[in-house]
Formats: structure tokens, sequence, C-alpha cells
């Protein structure tokens, strides 16, 4: 089985120019004594309001490693996939996030639930989890409950999983299940018998993203109770540990933290832990390579600033149709949104101030960054004008990508 590293990051790239300066930051952290491999990852929903194609993701990805020497591992993540969008990513991609929170809720077969309740009837009674302080109790109607729940979505993910082995071979690929686009986290004791089931299907799960408590809303700051969301990352971690032991897993089993663009508040918490215990993280951060080339742009000044303006001046009056698909995962307060005819006052300044995700910045506002973030529509629309403009101004934008992805996520998560 391919197997991933302890830690991994995934670094998604809207437009897929941003790679050897993604790849950077991975550089700058192993010379920093933190071995992280890079894991390329766009989805499906990307692809198509772009226009680009899977085979561009493995493209850009093997030409980063090869242009900057990079001589460890490298994947190409199939992000957000079922089994109506796998298949063209099949042939490109080594890495496969199989969504199944479109499923979760959705009621299995009777005979399966019952089999499924059969499995963990030796765990009723109490359940103690080594680390936890508290011990939970299992009744059978808990497993009915969870196997109500969660079964089909995992029936589901073995059917994608079932596929992709008879197409790639089961050794030719990592395997992440990701549950994290639901209204309601999955508590411990779920999450124990979640992989229970995985389990039993066979489905050999290196990564798992959960749902956690709290806002994990697209490039900005994690919104919720810090020390809750502690408590529940460790416990997780803890369920994983003794899952692993229980069922068989795959030993480099860890958590996957999406929508972790930007959640700087509970970076040193998760840092703090997966070192307390020895364990590996994934974590994705897809949208902000996106908003810090809007925000070279604005630093280049002159017709990249003019186009930077334009760009949220057409998202400013489209918000219905931009934020619609993402509206699980934002929170943007019109009142505290700028107006297109202030913002076509900024200066480079004020606008790549107001854009930059830095929270104790008297400029910057979530709100801006948030419609820009979903906005990257607007950015495609434009085509060759958008990216030749990249290309034009590519070293100014590329340091900001770098110091990005290192300064602000790296170097907090592992405490650099």
């Amino acid at each position: 089985m391919m197997k991933i590293e302890k830690y991994s990051f995934g670094i998604g790239d809207r437009f897929g120019l941003q790679g050897k300066a993604q790849l950077a930051a991975i550089i700058l952290a192993k010379k920093a004594g933190v071995s992280l491999v890079p894991v390329w990852n766009k989805s499906n929903r990307e692809h198509q309001t772009i226009g680009t194609k899977p085979s561009q993701v493995r493209v850009e990805a093997d030409n980063s490693v090869s242009d900057l020497g990079w001589t460890e591992s490298h994947y190409v993540d199939a992000d957000h996939i079922n089994l109506d969008t796998v298949e063209s990513f099949i042939d490109h991609s080594d890495f496969f996030t199989l969504d199944v929170a479109d499923f979760i809720g959705k009621k299995a077969e009777d005979n399966d639930i019952e089999k499924f309740v059969s499995q963990n009837e030796k765990f009723l009674g109490e359940l103690k989890i080594e680390g936890i302080d508290e011990t939970f109790t299992v009744q059978k109607e808990d497993l009915y409950k969870i196997g109500e729940n969660y079964l089909y979505a995992i029936k589901h993910a073995a059917s994608i999983y079932e596929h992709l082995v008879f197409k790639k071979g089961a050794e030719n690929f990592v395997t992440e299940v990701s549950m994290d686009e639901v209204d309601t986290p999955q508590t411990p004791l779920e999450m124990f018998f979640i992989l229970s089931a995985l389990a039993a299907e066979n489905i050999p799960a290196q990564t798992i993203a959960p749902k956690f408590s709290g806002r994990f809303n697209k490039g900005v700051d994690y919104v919720g109770d810090v020390s809750a969301f502690e408590k529940e990352f460790e416990q997780d971690l803890l369920v994983i540990q003794k899952a692993i032991a229980e069922f068989g897993l795959p030993e480099n089993l860890k958590l996957s933290v999406h929508s972790g663009s930007d959640k700087f508040s509970i970076y040193p918490i998760i840092g703090t832990l997966i070192k307390k215990y020895d364990k590996g993280i994934h974590v994705k951060t897809a949208g902000t390579t996106w908003l810090e080339e809007v925000i070279g742009l604005s630093m280049a000044g002159g017709d990249a600033l003019e186009m930077a303006k334009d760009i949220y001046n057409k998202a400013y009056t489209r918000q219905d149709e931009l934020c619609g698909p993402y509206a699980s995962v934002i929170d943007i307060d019109q009142k505290n949104l700028p107006s297109p005819e202030e913002v076509n006052s900024w200066d480079s300044e004020k606008f790549s101030n107001s854009l930059r995700h830095i929270p104790d910045h008297p400029d910057y506002n979530l709100n801006f960054r948030q419609l820009i973030h979903v906005g990257y529509k607007v950015a495609a629309e434009l085509g060759d004008d958008y990216m030749n403009m990249l290309k034009k101004h590519e070293e100014v934008v590329a340091a900001q990508v770098t110091e990005n992805i290192y300064d602000r996520h790296i170097k907090r998560m592992f405490h650099l």
C-alpha cells in the first residue's frame, strides 16, 4: 500500500501557477527541521468553475518538484470526489478524498445495520479509551443510531474505494475519508464506531476528516470555543489510536483538518497535541493561495491593482451566485463589507492590508476577504488576462504565496 508520510500539507492552487511558490514553503519547513510532504489538491467543483482538468494538476505538481529539486514524496489529491466525479481523476491522482458528507443521515439496509450492530456488540456497556478521563457508555440504541446515520455513507465510500482498486490497484493510492461538510460534529464515540465500519468494509483509510465543533469558514480564523476544540481534537486522536489497535486499520491513520486555511488560533493546539501523542496530521489549505495572488496583484499597483479591484467589484454584484455554493462555510456581515466605490479609492497598501490575513492589523477585513475567496470564478472569466497578469508579476505574487504558507501556517502549527 502506498503510505502517506506522518506530516502532509494540502496545497490547493486554483489557477495552477503557484506550485513552485507553494513547494518553496515546504522546503523552508524542511530546512527548519519539519518534514512535510506536499499534496496538491483540487476539487471537481473548482475544475468545473475554472475550466481546468485533473491532468493539469499532475503536470503542475511534477514540474514543481522537478524544477526545485524536491526528492521527497509528493501527491496529487482528487479532492472531495464521489462515484459521479471520480473518473476524470483516476489516471492523474494518487490520493483520493472520498467525500461521504452528502450521504450521512441516509439509512442503510436493515440487514446491514443489524450486521453492524452485531459486529460491535462486544463494546456494549462501559468503553474506556486510554488517555480519555471519561468512560463512555455504549447501549444498543447507540449502535443502531450510529449505524442508521453513518453506515449508508460508509457503504458509499466502500463503493468508491472498490472502484479505485479495480482501476488503479490497491497499492497505488492513499485513501482519505471526508465527512466534514455537515452541520453536526461527530462525537468521539461516533468516530470510534465509524472507524469500526470503515474497517469492516475493508477501507484502509490513512487520513480521516471529521466535522469539528465551531466554524471552519473559508480563509479566515476558527470561530468557536478553542478549549472545546482542544478537548475534541485530543479525544479524536486517542479514539483513532484505539481504533487502529481494535480494528486493524493502517497504523499511520491520522486526522485531517479540512477548511484548514488560516485557522490560526487552533494551529498551536494541533501542533502541541500531535507532538504530545507522536501523531501525524494532514491539513488542507486550498483556497488561500488564490487570495495571495490577488494580494500580490494589488501590491504590484497600476493595471494589476485595477484588476484586483475589478475582481472585487464584480464579486460584490454577484454575491448570491458566488456565495451560494459556500453558504455553509462563510459568514459575511454586509454592514462591514466595503462598497465598490470605497474599494476603488484604495491604494495598493490599503487593498493588500485589508485582504491579507493578519487579524490584528487595523485594515484587515474578514468580510472583504471571504467575498474575494469565493469570487475566484470572476478571475477565471478573465481568462488569459488574469493569467498573464500573474505571470507578469510572478515574483511579488510568489513571495506572498510562500510567506502565507510558511510564516502564517506551518510556523504556527509546528511552533517554529
